[in-house]
């Protein structure tokens, strides 16, 4: 089975689609954050919400996304 995502490297930005479960509304989701893990169990991923961890079974598919932009303060 093909599995591109095994060569990401942790440290870098990701974008992973996951497979939802049968019994969800949509058929999939994506996570994006800096990943933190690669391994067979899956990939563990730092997002803005906190750390998501995304079993291999459930990977549709995984890309390296630019760096977030910066944000800017709030204007009052």
């Amino acid at each position: 089975m093909n599995q591109p995502w095994r060569t990401l490297t942790p440290g870098v930005r990701v974008v992973v689609r996951r497979r939802l479960g049968p019994d969800e509304e949509l058929l999939y989701s994506d996570v994006l954050g800096d990943l933190l893990v690669v391994d067979d169990d899956g990939v563990l991923i730092e997002t803005r919400r906190g750390s998501v961890h995304v079993p291999a079974q459930d990977i549709a598919l995984a890309k390296i996304v630019p760096p977030a932009p910066v944000r800017r303060p709030r204007r009052d």
